[in-house]
């Protein structure tokens, strides 16, 4: 069975002196600003499309890297994950997207750890999504 999950915004006024509201209509959750100055300089109390990416990456790649540790029998003690995710305005797009692992993770060596974090950023259903940008990561065994 496939899930579907939505997100509304109502936009108001042009691109550079609009802005508008992001619904997480499936969750309820929340709501959260946007507006092209948090976009293209960054902003206190405003989300972009790019953090909601992020937000995305890292939240996804945290529960395949986690399934990944699992399915080799080195299950996780702990994963954090930071997606890191730029916005070049000039072109405009995004241009990439970076993801800092640190995972506490009993029994497993360095070379196993690195080996499996690419296989999870590989097979991350947001990854295969984004496979029109760069993703790198930097993957630390604690």
């Amino acid at each position: 069975m496939s899930i579907t999950s939505e997100a509304t915004t109502v936009w108001q006024g042009d691109l550079f002196s609009g802005a508008g509201e992001v619904n997480l209509d499936s969750s309820s959750v929340g709501h959260f600003n946007v507006n092209w100055r948090a976009r293209s300089e960054g902003a206190a109390a405003t989300t972009t499309p790019e953090e909601l990416i992020g937000a995305a990456h890292s939240s996804c790649f945290a529960m395949a890297f986690s399934a990944t540790l699992a399915g080799f029998g080195t299950p996780p003690q702990s994963i954090q994950v930071t997606a890191a995710v730029t916005f070049d305005p000039s072109i405009p797009g995004i241009t990439g997207s970076h993801l800092l692992v640190s995972a506490t993770v009993p029994g497993l060596g360095e070379e196993e750890f690195q080996r499996l974090a690419e296989e999870a950023k590989a097979n991350c259903p947001v990854s295969r999504a984004l496979a029109g940008i760069p993703i790198t990561i930097e993957a630390e065994l604690e």
